[in-house]
């Protein structure tokens, strides 16, 4: 059935006006994202794969840096962070701009294809840095008007360090996220509880205007910034924020 709405999506789809519009259902409100199909056909595969066969399904955002983006799509959370099943990485696609409320994949900061499951908000216009570094982040969709709210909303509750950044909390402190003795559990966390795919109205990106990459052939002499798909900024190895996520988190 999930497969069957989903060829019904793509079919109905033309260059300019028509996406396929995907809904995550967080525990901070619902987002909705236009997908830009026809610029970025590969990616958006890649993503709707993970959202036909129900991978994104409570999973966490693991990731929130202020005034920059917020990260998802790599973990779930019981008594600690697990990896969800990946895919095979996908060609990298930087045809469109990291600008404020679009939706990228992260990926290894040492390869520009090996991105897989997860994705990051832009919470600002960051095509300065993400639109050049590591071949270009790949831009496939843009949040509606109303989705902002939602992204706000995580983007101000209280974030607590962790080895793979700072990571967005409920019901916690942050006097308690600094107390070593303070344990994170599912419940504390931001979770996606589903995430669909939408029989829409197929003209539903009518109104979106994606920008173009036209950075990504230029040199650029500003500081990196890399959104790193095992969830950090770069700054840990990957075996060593796997192991950590291994642990019960203790802060």
């Amino acid at each position: 059935m999930k497969k069957l709405l989903l060829s019904s999506v793509l079919a109905a789809l033309s260059f300019n006006t028509h996406a396929s519009v995907v809904e995550m259902h967080t525990s901070q409100g619902t987002i909705t994202i236009n997908l830009f199909d026809q610029q970025t056909p590969k990616t958006v595969e890649n993503f709707l794969n993970y959202v036909v066969n129900d991978s994104y399904n409570e999973t966490v955002i693991h990731r929130s840096v202020d005034d920059f983006v917020i990260q998802g799509g790599g973990f779930t959370f019981t008594e600690s962070f697990e990896a969800i099943e990946a895919q095979p990485a996908v060609i990298n696609e930087p045809v469109l701009s990291n600008v404020k409320g679009t939706i990228a994949m992260a990926k290894l900061g040492t390869d520009a294809n090996s991105a897989t499951s997860q994705w990051f908000f832009n919470l600002k216009d960051n095509s300065a840095n993400l639109d050049v570094q590591n071949g270009g982040f790949t831009v496939f969709g843009q949040i509606t008007e109303d989705s902002y709210e939602v992204l706000n909303a995580i983007a101000e509750l209280v974030h607590c360090d962790t080895k793979f950044g700072t990571t967005p909390v409920v019901n916690i402190t942050t006097e308690q996220c600094a107390n070593a003795d303070t344990v994170i559990t599912s419940a504390n966390l931001v979770s996606i509880n589903s995430a669909v795919v939408l029989d829409d109205d197929p003209n539903s990106s009518v109104n979106l205007s994606p920008t173009e990459n036209t950075l990504i052939d230029e040199d650029t002499t500003s500081e990196p910034i890399d959104i790193d798909s095992s969830g950090s900024m770069g700054w840990f190895a990957l075996p060593v924020i796997l192991l950590a996520m291994k642990r019960r988190r203790k802060l």
